[in-house]
């Protein structure tokens, strides 16, 4: 009864508080948080919380946060981070990623569901009086979709901190909730109970165990009260109250076995042992591993041995006395299968993780410990959490490695394109400096026709814009009056006057046309420029191939280097914390497979014993039967 009654904290909504709240936004505009909801939908809190956090890093290093897309989810976001970090057992990291919200310029709801999930963090820590401290902080609007977790996990805080009043007074608000069908009745009831209001109290539990609703959890329970209640007035003697109550515990429920071993009893108790046998007949039918059911075999006998019927009952113990010594031999198996390490192989196997029983399925595996026994052990909140941490290390460890082959494989495309492009770089470098050259001396002539262009927008010089055959005849006009100068003859008067002709049609042209051509070498400057700007362009993309081609292959030693570093030491310290995790998952695992051990060889003394006995009261009995003195 004790161990039923004393574990009422863990039951007040565990399942339904424990998950992380992920859901998607109707309208998603940020696909990269979209990334993150998608592998925490898949319970890859891991991968989740590395993209979410590199995501939020993001948003806050950009200068104007409005326009980054995250911008429309951001409050969701600090909450989700918080959330699957909390999901992950990253409940200090969490706490700081919503304390963080708390403290910001926020709504006074999103505050509070901040808040609330804050307390939420630090009872699960097993810290009550933080988490008290901190749901007193929630005053004023509460988002209606968290409500009535909020009051629950109230109710739960307050049981936690003794304060079973309150927690009644809480409990008592959320009896009409559809959600937490039987829940707040059945924890309701326990803190009646431990207010010390006994009658009202059984009332509520005896209310939880005849809830009726369709869903696992509301059925469980509700088994889980008629249990609960049951044991205590069995323990009280109250025998027929009790087996009216054990009886409506469902014959396929978690609590079938426990419920069906108390309900023989409570016959048994008043002498009824024809009765008592209907519940432990069932019972004896089922897993042998289960220790209600070892308990049954012995008790079926000595039902039989009551009644007087000593012959069957010496064969029952017998039946059982074989099960008894064939599964002490094999939990001594399973512990030498723990000892040599396949315990620990087995959990880790991939393929067992897609069924949702595979737990049981363990003790199909060779060499592996017999996993029945362990379902208590395997279902307890300190082997569940020390087993996540052990299966959050392999797959840490596993990443580790898949990182340390992502950085060979780094390594080798770098080799790769090192070795293609370092053949071409000489050629291509000797061709563009050719050409490099080459456009910074068409540049300068450039620059030198704007300036004198703008210089001419001042002084005008028609010179400037001779063509290049009204240069040459201008040469020629040149060349043929020195020819007469040179002889030392004086000029004829007629080659003069048409050297003068010339020189002044010479003039007449370009001056008469400076205008025109001052327009149009304009224009060509334009054009030219337009030609430039294409040609900068091409040399820049050049330049920056240049680089992207170097750059590919360089400067990644160091980072490589420093990163194959940081993952050896992560190795180690990894590969030392899953040897230390293992070895506390092993030794719990011993530990209840010897107390189980332990317990069956006190069972199969009781039952040699019983069995001896048995056989004496069969022959005595039938001696008698036979007229012997």
């Amino acid at each position: 009864m004790k161990r039923f009654f004393g574990a009422w904290i863990l039951v007040l909504f565990s399942a339904l508080s424990a998950k992380a709240v992920t859901t998607a936004p109707e309208d998603l505009k940020d696909p990269y948080f979209g990334e993150a909801l998608y592998y925490a939908l898949q319970g890859d809190w891991f991968d989740a919380i590395a993209r979410l956090d590199t995501e939020l890093a993001q948003h806050h290093g950009v200068d104007e946060p409005e326009r980054d897309s995250l911008h429309y989810h951001v409050n969701q976001a600090e909450f989700d981070v918080g959330d699957f970090e909390l999901a992950y057992r990253m409940h200090r990291r969490a706490g700081r990623a919503i304390t963080a919200v708390i403290e910001g310029n926020v709504e006074e709801t999103v505050r509070n569901e901040a808040v609330f999930r804050l307390a939420r963090i630090y009872f699960q820590k097993d810290q009550p009086s933080n988490a008290q401290y901190a749901i007193e902080r929630i005053h004023g609007s509460v988002p209606q979709e968290i409500q009535h977790d909020l009051d629950s996990l109230r109710g739960q805080i307050f049981m936690a901190n003794g304060r079973f009043s309150e927690a009644a007074r809480v409990l008592g608000e959320l009896l009409d909730a559809k959600d937490l069908q039987g829940f707040a009745t059945y924890n309701l009831g326990i803190a009646l109970i431990k207010d010390g209001q006994e009658v009202q109290g059984r009332q509520y539990l005896d209310r939880a165990g005849q809830t009726d609703g369709p869903e696992v959890l509301t059925q469980a329970i509700t088994d889980k009260a008629n249990l609960v209640l049951g044991s205590k007035l069995l323990e009280e003697k109250k025998y027929e109250e009790a087996k009216g109550v054990l009886d409506r515990v469902r014959l396929s429920g978690p609590f079938s076995n426990r419920a069906l071993l108390a309900s023989g009893w409570a016959d048994a108790f008043q002498g009824r042992f024809d009765r008592a046998l209907v519940p432990w007949s069932i019972l004896v039918k089922r897993e042998v591993t289960d220790a209600s059911v070892q308990e049954a075999m012995l008790a079926v006998p000595y039902a039989y041995g009551r009644l007087s019927v000593y012959s069957k009952a010496a064969v029952m113990y017998g039946h059982a006395l074989e099960n008894f010594d064939r599964e002490v031999e094999k939990l001594g198996a399973s512990i030498e299968s723990i000892h040599e390490g396949h315990f620990l192989k087995a959990l880790v196997r991939e393929e067992l993780k897609q069924d949702a029983e595979w737990v049981v399925k363990l003790r199909r595996l060779p060499r592996t410990p017999e996993t029945y026994y362990l379902l208590d052990l395997l279902a307890s909140h300190d082997f569940q959490e020390s087993l996540k941490n052990y299966l959050d290390l392999e797959q840490l460890r596993k990443k580790l490695e898949t990182w340390e082959g992502d950085l060979n494989a780094f390594e080798e495309i770098i080799d790769q394109r090192r070795a293609y492009y370092q053949p071409l770089l000489p050629g291509i470098d000797h061709e563009f400096r050719r050409l490099d050259s080459q456009m910074r001396l068409r540049l300068e002539q450039r620059d030198r026709i704007e300036q004198r262009l703008q210089a001419m927008l001042v002084v005008p010089r028609p010179d400037y814009l001779a063509t290049a055959t009204e240069r040459i005849i201008s040469e020629q006009i040149a060349s043929l009056e020195g020819q007469f100068t040179r002889q030392g003859t004086p000029l004829p008067e007629d080659v003069g006057r048409r050297i003068e002709r010339l020189r002044g049609v010479l003039h007449w042209n370009i001056y008469t046309a400076y205008d025109h051509r001052f327009t149009e070498a304009h224009k060509h400057l334009r054009e030219l420029n337009r030609e430039i700007a294409i040609l900068r362009e091409r040399y820049d993309s050049f330049v920056r191939t240049r680089q992207a081609a170097t750059q590919s292959y360089e400067g990644f030693e160091d980072v490589i280097r420093q990163q194959r570093l940081l993952i050896g030491q992560t190795r180690e310290r990894v590969g030392s914390l899953m040897e230390y995790q293992g070895h506390m998952l092993e030794g719990m695992a011993i530990n209840e497979l010897t107390l189980r051990r332990e317990r069956l060889e006190e069972f199969r003394l009781k039952a040699r014993f019983a069995m001896a006995d048995s056989y004496d009261r069969a022959t005595r009995a039938q001696m008698r039967v036979g007229g012997s003195p």
